[in-house]
């Protein structure tokens, strides 16, 4: 690892003044701190672990999930992290990612001039400006939402889509249903693309072909109901998955509103678990992801790799929970 005078010897300046310059030193000038961070960087240089009476920090970065309020997606996660962070020693600061944060300076300067060891990331984009440099980072981070592959200081959790799916089409096949249908969002992004795999293996590990009439992929959620939902009732779907609540909720509220019987005339499925998901009308069937266990499973995926263990991929187990969207009884085979 660089040490403060690898990075203070280009620069000329002295190992005092890179040190100050990291810690964010009052007297530095702005221009030569982001040259020593800069310069840190492009020398492979880590932060070493705070000494014990001294704070060690930990960042979550967060973007496209609600996390302030107790129904919201985000909050059991943060709340899961914290509880095996904090008694291990570590401050944690959750933090709102924005593009102009990103676009301010890299992931590792960024680190570096905060002072965190590691990151854990909540609802990272595929688009967004880090993203490709976390192929080469060398600050541990974990990720729930994305995976990125060939960097030894990058991990993902999660739970296992096929898993999930799997549960959801058997447990349908064993109700009666034949022709089970398939509702997305955009498959760009990590969790939908590796559900709608995970359909497509559930599918023929069932004994069912894939059909892609049975399938609707659209953006946003309105347009995947009103343009995708009508042609897979045509296919004869007596039973649909959706990749996430949001769109399971929707399509009932759509059934409500053609007189389409849920569970009686079509079952559905959710994935997620939402809190939402027990005041729908009927209750939805779900796949349950444990969020306080996802983000406990991210504090230690991200101190094993502090501590050089290089963790790749860690996924939790889900189950299916059965309510009223789906039933206890065989469904009608037909609408």
């Amino acid at each position: 690892m660089a040490t403060l005078q690898d990075i203070a010897d280009p620069l000329h300046i002295a190992k005092g003044t890179v040190s100050k310059a990291l810690n964010d030193a009052p007297d530095v000038s702005e221009a030569l701190k982001k040259q020593v961070c800069d310069t840190a960087v492009a020398l492979g240089y880590v932060r070493k672990r705070r000494v014990t009476y001294d704070i060690r920090r930990l960042c979550i970065l967060i973007e496209n999930m609600d996390y302030r309020n107790r129904n919201d997606f985000g909050r059991d996660i943060i709340i899961g992290f914290r509880q095996m962070a904090e008694p291990a020693g570590f401050d944690v600061d959750v933090i709102p990612l924005t593009q102009e944060m990103q676009n301010a300076s890299s992931f590792d300067v960024f680190m570096i001039k905060n002072r965190y060891e590691g990151a854990f990331f909540l609802g990272y984009s595929i688009y967004d400006a880090w993203y490709d440099g976390f192929k080469t980072s060398l600050t541990p981070a974990v990720f729930i939402d994305n995976y990125i592959q060939s960097n030894p200081r990058v991990a993902f959790v999660g739970v296992d889509s096929l898993d999930g799916i799997n549960q959801a089409v058997t447990y349908l096949k064993e109700a009666g249903h034949k022709k089970i249908g398939y509702l997305t969002t955009e498959t760009d992004g990590f969790y939908t693309r590796s559900r709608y795999q995970a359909y497509q293996t559930s599918l023929t590990a069932a004994g069912f072909s894939f059909d892609p009439a049975l399938v609707g992929i659209r953006n946003p959620i309105a347009g995947l109901i009103d343009e995708c939902f009508p042609s897979i009732l045509e296919a004869g779907a007596t039973a649909i998955l959706c990749s996430y609540d949001e769109i399971a909720v929707s399509l009932m509220k759509r059934c409500r509103e053609l007189k389409i019987r849920v569970p009686e005339q079509l079952a559905v499925i959710g994935f997620d678990d939402l809190p939402a998901a027990k005041r729908t009308v009927p209750p939805l069937t779900t796949i349950h992801q444990d969020r306080l266990q996802l983000g406990k499973t991210g504090f230690y995926a991200l101190s094993c790799l502090m501590n050089q263990v290089s963790i790749s991929t860690i996924l939790l187990h889900p189950d299916l929970i059965v309510r009223g969207s789906t039933g206890p009884r065989k469904m009608e085979e037909n609408l």
